[in-house]
């Protein structure tokens, strides 16, 4: 069978009609889906209600994700659907290398195994698949536009396994099952890139059409300016690697902390980190929740268990930060600019002058003391280290310290 006529023939008209249903649904609502555990569900039991006897299907797709390396999807019969992410590790890809998957993308062709009499060591799902009752199991590439590779998988108790109808049936269906995983796979993909490499919000900007130079969209937050002192000088002698390693654990130390308690990184700036905390009223439950992830940032640093060893200077602002599409011609950035932005990271220069961990502007001092009331975590102590002119800034401007428990 190498064509639409050839399975045609194979199939009763009964079943040419769900084919053709099924399609449908993979090139219609399944694209505007938000599930995809419902969409697997659904194209698993249509293919069920065509005579099929699948009793197992799995949607593999790769992912351009900075902590794994694909997202799988199961649906059994009578289970409904599951999900589970491959980590990324050094050893991510020895178990793909003695997969079923391997093969089908090194050839481009389906395999077929017949269970009772594939030997264990074939594969490593082999096991598992006969000890849950299957007896016959098919795996097909999926190869994406994008480059990159997935697969599906059906699987069977049925005594006699799949038959040629059977094969037939998904043979005809398979196009619209792929094109429908490629198209799902690349825009989740496109997605997690952009968060990734701009954030949240611009990732949403950008998709919903704020491509254009010279936009700007403002948003009032608590802003946090963090950043590593000394680090041209601990970074001197060390290779690029040994470097990267530095700030990914200095990252470590004080994002978990800012997105635990609901903030989002907007910038990594070399070895700055610029995040806000949306506010809303007058302000003062995002900059108490901007304080918690200071303090328990720079206590993650203070505990922190490496070397060498490296401070942090922290500075909170109630501001406005603005997002602007700046650039020339094709290339654009989509940045954050503003006053309020450049005043937290002036002020967090002065944390290595004054000796202070932790800084704050009046405006931001002046919410601290009413958001501490209305909260469990209590008052903050804080007190003024001076007025400072600040470069770039006309006014001079006073700054406190806070306390680090």
């Amino acid at each position: 069978m190498s064509d639409i006529s050839d399975f045609l023939n194979h199939l009763p008209a009964d079943r040419a009609r769900t084919a053709f249903d099924l399609v449908h649904y993979m090139l219609g609502k399944a694209l505007k889906s938000e599930d995809a555990d419902e969409v697997l569900t659904e194209m698993a039991e249509r293919i069920g209600r065509a005579g099929v006897p699948l009793d197992r299907a799995t949607s593999i797709v790769p992912l351009l994700h900075a902590e794994a390396v694909a997202s799988a999807r199961f649906w059994e019969r009578g289970s409904g659907a599951r999900s589970y992410l491959f980590p990324y590790t050094p050893e991510s890809g020895d178990g793909y290398a003695h997969s079923p998957a391997a093969v089908v993308h090194e050839t481009g062709e389906w395999v077929r195994l017949w269970l009772p009499e594939t030997p264990d060591d074939t594969y490593g799902i082999v096991p598992e698949l006969k000890e849950a009752g299957y007896t016959d199991y098919l795996m097909a590439p999926v190869f994406m536009k994008s480059g990159m590779a997935g697969t599906f998988s059906f699987a069977t108790r049925a005594p006699n396994g799949f038959s040629d109808e059977d094969l037939a049936f998904l043979r005809l269906v398979f196009p619209a099952l792929a094109g429908a995983q490629d198209i799902l796979a690349t825009t989740r993909a496109m997605q997690e890139v952009m968060r990734m490499y701009v954030g949240a919000e611009p990732q949403r900007r950008i998709l919903s059409g704020d491509v254009h130079r010279g936009e700007v969209m403002r948003i009032r937050s608590a802003i946090l300016f963090a950043d590593m002192r000394r680090f041209t000088e601990l970074t001197v002698d060390m290779s690029a690697e040994e470097a990267t390693q530095l700030l990914n654990a200095y990252y470590d130390c004080i994002v978990p902390p800012i997105e635990e308690a609901g903030g989002e990184v907007l910038k990594f700036i070399g070895d700055g980190i610029l995040a806000i905390f949306r506010a809303e009223g007058a302000g003062n439950v995002a900059c108490f929740k901007a304080i918690q992830a200071a303090q328990e940032g720079l206590d993650r640093v203070a505990h922190r268990n490496g070397s060498p060893s490296f401070d942090v200077g922290i500075a909170l602002h109630l501001g406005e930060v603005a997002y602007g599409n700046v650039g020339s011609g094709l290339r654009l950035d989509y940045t954050v600019i503003g006053r309020d932005v450049n005043l937290a990271a002036r002020v967090a220069g002065l944390c290595g002058t004054l000796g202070e961990p932790l800084l704050v502007s009046d405006t931001f001092r002046g919410r601290i003391a009413d958001a501490g009331k209305k909260t469990s975590g209590g008052p903050v102590s804080v007190w003024s280290v001076g007025v400072h002119a600040l470069k770039g800034l006309h006014t001079p401007l006073e700054v406190f310290a806070v306390a680090v428990p």
